[in-house]
């Protein structure tokens, strides 16, 4: 599905802007489009994306397509630098932020200057350049506290951290400039993202790249709660494949909407901690895996997690490639590669 899309492009070649291309799925993004022929500006500010992440995109896509490619470090709250990235974009495909819930609590302010006014910041350039389509990364933790399974777009709780009021926040701004200016936008409500160039360091990493770390260190691993908490695990490819069809969509009646992205299967946290091992047991015959501990339940979090994702299928044409088993099968070898690096 997704070759078939980046073929599309390659005919239809267009302008793109890509924030936060440092970062994991904005890298996965830039790669994609450079692989398609496309041409890309990008924008970071090494907030908590790498440089190493672009380099490496870079040596994998090679240098005549890296020629079609220009960076911009900047701060997406400061409104100069967003007017630059912006200009002549037909696309843009907004994924900076400072994500992670706990990081939220302890700061929220730096976590709604980055969330919020960045975003404010953004959707106001792309606005005075004329962009044609605007796709930013929302959250599945906008449903907050609602107890409904699976998730879907129109039913929402109350949020939990300071980082869901933000994304939920991002989802009313993009509404009223559509509505009051006719920016066309799309949102994305991602489901726990994983793969290729998604950190392992730092106190708020993301779950799988610091089990897969852990485990690879012969480190144990700590899950939060009883370990039946679940998440619908997405893997990456699945989220440029909804970030591309967001940007093509013709119909009217996609633009102007928030939509799942996932792939539709809860995995809790101790039987997530099983298929870890077993890919790496996959790669690594023999390899042995300590049992998980557990510890006290993290402020912030929602307890379960499951999208529907009918109404992107429905719209959209989205296809989910892979499943959290399929995900981890392909992402386990980059990170066994850059494990400690």
């Amino acid at each position: 599905m997704l070759k078939r899309i980046a073929d599309e492009l390659a005919q239809r070649p267009r302008r793109w802007l890509v924030t936060g291309s440092a970062g994991f799925i904005g890298s996965n993004l830039l790669e994609t489009l450079l692989r398609a022929g496309q041409q890309v500006v990008s924008l970071d500010s090494f907030a908590t994306g790498h440089q190493r992440n672009l380099d490496e995109v870079r040596a994998l896509v090679g240098e005549a397509a890296w020629a079609r490619h220009r960076f911009i470090e900047g701060d997406i709250a400061d409104p100069e630098v967003c007017r630059r990235a912006c200009e002549g974009a037909e696309v843009v495909l907004h994924q900076a932020a400072l994500g992670s819930v706990p990081r939220s609590i302890k700061d929220p302010f730096t976590t709604h200057r980055a969330n919020a006014t960045g975003f404010l910041a953004m959707l106001i350039a792309a606005k005075d350049a004329g962009v044609k389509r605007f796709v930013y990364a929302a959250s599945s933790s906008t449903y907050g506290d609602s107890p409904t399974l699976p998730k879907v777009e129109d039913v929402i709780g109350r949020p939990l951290s300071p980082y869901a009021v933000t994304k939920y926040l991002n989802e009313l701004y993009a509404d009223v400039f559509g509505r009051c200016y006719g920016l066309p936008t799309i949102g994305l409500r991602y489901f726990n993202v994983f793969g290729a160039r998604q950190d392992p360091d730092g106190a708020y990493a993301a779950v799988i790249p610091r089990w897969v770390d852990a485990m690879l260190a012969g480190r144990t691993c700590t899950i939060n709660g009883d370990g039946e908490t679940s998440r619908d695990f997405c893997y990456v490819a699945n989220a440029v494949q909804a970030n591309l069809l967001a940007a093509i969509a013709d119909d009217a009646q996609a633009i102007g909407q928030v939509y799942n992205v996932a792939f539709g299967q809860r995995t809790t946290l101790t039987a997530l901690h099983g298929l870890i091992a077993e890919a790496l047991r996959q790669r690594r015959p023999g390899f042995t895996v300590a049992a998980p501990q557990y510890a006290g339940f993290r402020e912030g979090d929602v307890r379960h997690s499951l999208a529907d994702v009918g109404k992107a299928q429905r719209l959209l044409g989205y296809q989910p490639s892979h499943d959290v088993r399929a995900g981890l099968s392909e992402a386990v070898g980059w990170y066994i590669d850059h494990a400690a690096a």
